[in-house]
């Protein structure tokens, strides 16, 4: 059957909000079991980048796992990670080995379709549409591809090894990747239709960084968070000092103090490669900034980076200093000396709107060799040309259509940072997918509406399985949510990962917390095998270790008259208005409550209660 995303939302919570609808509880049921292989196959299907998510994605799926209400939500991310490094690019599997995810072979159609940007949004958009049979060209204007996986990520938390070999996997699809190749510079899109391309997706990203209107901005050691990772991530050097200030609250402020505390000094001449770097790295000498300073206008609760990297920082001795704001730059014969801040008083107004007051006359002085802003990124897009037809929006991105992600051009669309601003890895994944679905459309000319739910290109049908011999390891609602191994602190230098990742026995043990929410409790008026009715014994409702089942009659139920008429006409009863003899019972049972142990089933002496699963199929069509 086909559902809404309503009822996709209530059974299977976790795969509704990541952005590209992976079937996270599948895969880690799968791991519980020990069918890596099967996991890894329900990972990647609809994430081109899974790999790479294991490690840097934000995770939205384990805010709203269900077992984080019971405790800690299921370390999910952590768990993809696990089966990706056994199965995936970095396990170094014949890329052929792709075919086995999905399940066909790629036939090309003739068409021309041109991707510029190779990030995320434009590898993804690549990936999805050779899968279509299109003859698609990434042109990327850096020296490698990746975008801000690769120039903007560390990393500590990124291997360059394993972006290169998740480039590949999307290359061996037939996918022509052209570097050095920038929009406006090298060519425009009038000149990509005159070569034949049908049609375009612009993903180019944010790499401006937004700069301070402040005094002090000009002088020497002022630098921009996207150019300062930008050239760490290139292997070039750069000089800091011993004392450096970052301005910022969000991941990308993070991400450049951390970096700024391992930042690696290169002896031996200029090194573009960041596998020659990572050679000569490891016989320099390696030093980190002797202070590295974070300067932030939220207080510790509303500063817009995650927990996790905010702690991380701090075990790496990185000190923030919240609710201040920059005053000025102080500098001496045209260099940076030091960092004036002012008390932030509140950083959004009544109303919620980001509008920041500071306290006159509490300004103070820290010394800084290095001053690094990280306030935001924008996109350059002085490119477009009048004859282009692409409307800019006052916020200085692309102007798309919601729904389709098409611009105001016709063939031209656009996703990611360059519409939206900057935002997850795994966001810019889903507006890739999203928009070779589109430009598929577009191109067939095919004006049918959508299935109701179309996820990454895939029918979604449910199909509904009994569970008869439904089973779960014993305590698993006890179990605690399994750390994530990391490097310890005085061995986070230079690029070393922070993660290790999960042994086998811990990803096992993590995976058996899953409370497995796409499997329901089934009250059957009559036993399946037995064919017995409900005899209204009460042990399901005794049994429930979460006393979640109750047993009630009829005449007890208070409700609207509008839910009333529904449950009277949807189970053919009559809640109101009968004799005392004719009065039934009716079952309630609260799902959120519930963490499918299947004891109940298991209780039912008559049969009259079952255990069923839902499994989505997913086809991609040819």
């Amino acid at each position: 059957m086909f559902v809404n995303l309503e009822w996709l939302d209530s059974n299977f919570p976790c795969m509704v909000a990541c952005p590209v609808h992976t079937e996270a509880g599948r895969y880690i049921a799968m791991i519980e079991e020990g069918r890596y292989r099967e996991a890894y196959h329900i990972a990647r299907r609809p994430n081109p980048f899974a790999s790479i998510c294991g490690r840097i994605c934000a995770a939205p799926c384990e805010a709203r796992c269900r077992r984080g209400e019971l405790d800690q939500p299921i370390a999910i991310r952590a768990l993809k990670r696990f089966v990706a490094e056994r199965f995936g690019v970095e396990s170094m599997v014949d890329l052929e080995k792709l075919k086995e995810v999905f399940g066909k072979t790629v036939k090309k159609n003739g068409i021309k379709v041109a991707v510029i940007g190779g990030g995320p949004a434009g590898l993804s958009c690549a990936h999805d549409l050779a899968l279509f049979g299109y003859d698609v060209t990434v042109f990327e204007s850096q020296s490698v591809a990746g975008g801000m996986l690769r120039l903007g990520v560390p990393e500590y938390r990124l291997p360059r090894e394993l972006i290169r070999l998740e480039i590949n996997a999307i290359l061996s699809l037939g996918v022509e990747l052209k570097l050095n190749s920038a929009i406006g510079r090298d060519f425009s899109i009038t000149d990509l239709k005159e070569q034949g391309f049908q049609a375009f997706f612009l993903g180019i990203g944010a790499h401006k960084s937004r700069d301070l209107q402040i005094e002090g901005i000009e002088l020497d050691g002022v630098l921009r968070a996207v150019d300062f990772l930008l050239n760490v991530n290139l292997g070039y050097r750069v000089e800091l000092g011993s004392k450096v200030v970052v301005i910022g609250g969000g991941n990308v402020a993070i991400d450049v103090a951390r970096t700024v505390a391992r930042q690696e000094k290169i002896e031996v001449g200029h090194v573009t490669e960041v596998a020659e770097a990572l050679d000569v790295a490891r016989s320099a000498v390696r030093f980190g900034a002797k202070e590295v300073h974070l300067v932030c206008l939220e207080d510790w609760h509303e500063m817009p980076a995650s927990k996790v990297e905010i702690e991380e920082a701090l075990e790496e001795r990185i000190q923030m200093h919240t609710r201040k704001g920059p005053s000025k730059i102080i500098g001496k014969e045209g260099k940076v000396v030091g960092f004036e801040t002012v008390n932030c008083v509140s950083v959004f107004d009544e109303n919620g709107r980001f509008n920041p007051k500071f306290a006159q006359g509490s300004e103070s002085v820290m010394e800084a060799d290095t001053v690094i802003m990280a306030i935001g990124q924008s996109s350059d897009l002085s490119w477009i040309n009048p004859e282009d037809g692409i409307e800019i929006t006052p916020r200085n991105t692309i102007k798309i259509d919601g729904s389709t992600l098409a611009t105001t051009a016709s063939g031209i669309f656009a996703g990611g940072d360059v519409c939206f601003g900057p935002r997850n890895a795994i966001d810019a994944v889903a507006n890739g997918k999203k928009a070779a679905q589109s430009i598929h459309r577009y191109l067939s000319q095919n004006d049918e509406q959508s299935p109701e739910i179309n996820f990454n290109h895939r029918e979604i049908e449910i199909v509904v399985h009994n569970g008869s011999q439904y089973r779960r390891k014993w305590g698993y609602e006890k179990e605690n949510r399994v750390p994530i191994p990391t490097l310890p602190i005085d061995r986070r230098i230079g690029v070393s990962q922070v993660e290790i990742g999960y042994t086998e026995e811990q990803a096992r043990c993590e995976a058996s917390r899953c409370l497995h929410c796409w499997v329901n409790t089934i009250f059957n008026q009559e036993g399946e095998d037995t064919g017995s009715e409900c005899i209204l014994c009460g042990g399901c409702v005794d049994i429930c270790p979460e006393y979640c089942i109750e047993l009630v009659t009829h005449n007890r139920i208070d409700a609207d008259a509008t839910l009333t008429a529904e449950i009277e006409k949807m189970y053919d009863v009559v809640l109101h208005g009968e004799t005392g003899d004719a009065i039934g019972s009716v079952m309630i049972k609260d799902e959120n409550r519930c963490i499918r142990c299947g004891l109940c089933a298991m209780r039912c002496p008559v049969g009259c209660i079952t255990m069923e699963s839902y499994t989505v199929s997913e086809t991609i069509p040819v």
